[in-house]
């Protein structure tokens, strides 16, 4: 098996760390980076995987032009969800009609690529694990959690394998995996966790666990994550948990956590507030529903980025 991963950032080199651990002997993975000077940095040093107290460092193969890669099995693309489409038109040359293309962003607006035009075939993924980015090629795993992976629309045996094997090595560096026929549903589920969380401890620079304790911010993540459900029924979604206590449970289980978009605020760095809350907003207007709460967030993050965008 050859893996390709697209995307350095927090989640990207936390997967290759791991995954490292559960390759079998004849398996390769490659780093595409578009960034010439992070891709050679990280060949000549290698990724920094901390758990702890503990670090270990990783060699790593990497490439800055995939014209000069070799025919891969499975893509994992790790990049910001706006950052998709450029990346999956910067990756074409590799894409072909064999390849497992596995999305593996937050919120949904990567679900509305799936006939973007590019060969390979796309399954998608969702996981709770937490990572930090500490500088280049340097991830802190904050937290353990769960993995999911899967298919909108069924595959041929070939991607069912490819998808059992990717999850086959997960498994083995330690990951809890699982492969699900309702893939749609892990999303929605992670989504209203991020609609709940990001937004507010990026406003309010909070730690996730601050969010159950600050005056007021209860009832706020109540309505964001109800006005979620709503765009989710009306988009014929069932989830099948309650999702304002599943945010709560994520918040307690990660009290100490700070998370991606509050570190994408922190480091004045682009958010993903239009894949998050602000996809429920839009979709929400084609149903004519009323999101106060997640218009509010979306304002508010904006207003923060313009901050340092101007700065």
């Amino acid at each position: 098996m050859h893996y390709l991963l697209v995307g350095p950032g927090a989640l990207g080199c936390l997967l290759y760390a791991l995954m490292a651990k559960g390759m079998h002997q004849n398996d390769r993975f490659t780093v595409l980076d578009y960034n010439r000077e992070r891709a050679e940095l990280l060949s000549r040093r290698g990724v920094i995987y901390q758990c702890g107290a503990a670090e270990r460092l990783l060699p790593v193969t990497t490439a800055s032009d995939p014209e000069t890669l070799e025919p891969v099995d499975v893509v994992l693309l790790c990049v910001k969800s706006y950052d998709v489409k450029n990346s999956l038109d910067f990756c074409a040359p590799i894409l072909g009609e064999k390849t497992l293309l596995l999305f593996l962003q937050n919120g949904i607006s990567h679900l509305e690529l799936d006939t973007c035009g590019h060969k390979a075939y796309q399954a998608y993924g969702t996981t709770t694990e937490g990572a930090t980015l500490l500088g280049p090629g340097h991830v802190r795993h904050a937290g353990s959690g769960t993995t999911s992976l899967g298919f909108i629309t069924p595959p041929d045996e070939h991607f069912k394998n490819l998808l059992q094997k990717t999850a086959d090595t997960l498994t083995r560096s330690g990951l809890q995996v699982n492969i699900t026929g309702d893939i749609l549903a892990r999303i929605w589920t992670k989504l209203f966790i991020n609609v709940g969380i990001n937004a507010l401890t990026a406003t309010l620079n909070c730690k996730n666990g601050e969010l159950l304790t600050l005056p007021g911010v209860d009832k706020r993540m109540r309505a964001a994550v109800e006005e979620a459900r709503l765009v989710a029924a009306a988009q014929d979604i069932i989830v099948p948990v309650d999702p304002f206590d599943a945010a709560r449970q994520v918040c307690r289980n990660t009290a100490g956590n700070i998370s991606s978009m509050l570190q994408d605020v922190r480091k004045k760095r682009r958010t993903e507030i239009d894949a998050i809350n602000g996809a429920i907003v839009l979709m929400a207007r084609e149903h004519g529903i009323s999101t106060p709460e997640n218009d509010r967030l979306v304002k508010q993050v904006k207003e923060l980025e313009a901050t340092y965008e101007n700065g």
